[in-house]
């Protein structure tokens, strides 16, 4: 039986083993490796439990949930980003290595892709997932995405939500932040990884006003249909995260867990419409069994009782927003597609976090470049 405590006790262990002056960085590592979003009780009991509060549901292809698939312009976008940056781009991997293909991808489209200053300039505001707020000294998005997209003429930024507040909390300080927002003539697109994404869901969806400011939203390995790792959790872990961390980890509404419960997800999306003035968009992580760094291997495992086709956090078809467009599989770990660990902190990487290399600004760049793309068209 491998209870969290028993994953706690294992991290301590090789925490000791580490060197002096590592320790305090590496356990806060471990707490976010524990914390983020796998707060897993014992793994004997079924993650998704027998219960008859549910709505009903049905598992089918993605087009029968009208979703659009548009993989192979993604990936023509995505590759020509790839070669023509070259080798020279920080965590440089084959496009073929980057992006998993899966069954039924259509052929390219062979249209060109303009990879100069954009024409249309967008504002991305992204939000992030559980308890990252509280780890700003190994998430730093500003080397990665922020810098980069703003050499070709966006703006983007992170907009800061309560880590461990309830999705319904964090809906209201994305509208409020969305509002204040000026109005200069760029397309606002939001963007939400791990719970960021169905808290800009729950946002668009709850306040009409941000209709007509909201272009486009998009999910990058968002856990919009909730996890079944933090089914069976134990609350008092967020209070466990908070005084690790320090009191930039505001404990909100301490709702952060129960809005991740993969039935409450489902029950929402049961009672409540996507506006359709705003375009979806997702990302999906996908990652080969090799590709989980060690830190992620427990939470993978305990996610592979259910289907092991998931990210160490979140399984795959629960990271698409019905209705969107599909843009394609990222070969990476839950943690590999945002967080640049083995940047701010080689060490860590080396040992702990050994599979979160990926070459984030040509992800970043291809998003904005399809969403730009498919905007003008419409």
């Amino acid at each position: 039986m491998r209870s969290l405590f028993g994953s706690i006790r294992s991290a301590v262990s090789r925490i000791s083993l580490a060197p002096r002056k590592r320790r305090p960085l590496l356990f806060h590592c471990v707490i976010l490796g524990l914390c983020v979003t796998g707060f897993c009780g014992c793994a004997a009991k079924p993650l998704i439990p027998h219960s008859a509060e549910t709505p009903p549901l049905i598992l089918a292809p993605a087009s029968a949930a009208g979703v659009v698939d548009a993989r192979s312009r993604f990936r023509e976008i995505y590759c020509a980003i790839t070669e023509e940056r070259g080798k020279g781009m920080p965590d440089y991997r084959p496009c073929e290595e980057a992006l998993a293909r899966l069954e039924n991808e259509a052929p390219p489209t062979g249209a060109s892709v303009d990879l100069g200053v954009s024409q249309s300039l967008l504002r991305i505001l992204i939000v992030l997932g559980v308890g990252t707020k509280c780890f700003d000294n190994i998430i730093d998005l500003r080397m990665t995405a922020i810098d980069h997209l703003a050499r070709f003429g966006h703006e983007a930024s992170v907009l800061e939500v309560e880590p461990l507040s309830s999705g319904s909390r964090n809906a209201r300080i994305i509208r409020d932040a969305v509002m204040a927002t000026p109005e200069e003539g760029r397309r606002l697109v939001l963007l939400g990884y791990s719970k960021g994404a169905p808290d800009i869901l729950e946002a668009v969806a709850a306040y009409p006003e941000l209709q007509q400011r909201v272009s486009a939203v998009v999910s990058l390995a968002g856990a919009v249909g909730g996890s079944p790792l933090v089914n069976p959790y134990d609350p008092s872990v967020l209070k466990l995260l908070q005084k690790m961390t320090g009191s930039q980890c505001k404990p909100g509404d301490e709702g952060a867990l129960e809005s991740l419960n993969s039935g409450v997800r489902k029950r929402w999306y049961a009672n409540h419409a996507l506006p359709r003035t705003i375009r979806y968009y997702s990302v999906v992580a996908y990652p080969d069994p090799d590709r989980i760094s060690s830190l992620l291997k427990s939470s993978y495992d305990q996610l592979s009782q259910v289907d092991s086709r998931n990210d160490s956090q979140l399984i795959f078809y629960d990271q698409l927003i019905p209705g969107s467009v599909l843009l394609g599989y990222l070969n990476a770990d839950h943690w590999a597609v945002v967080i640049p660990i083995n940047r701010n902190h080689p060490l860590l990487a080396l040992h702990y976090v050994d599979k979160n290399a990926f070459p984030r600004e040509v992800l970043w760049e291809a998003i904005v470049r399809f969403i730009e793309e498919d905007l003008s068209r419409r």
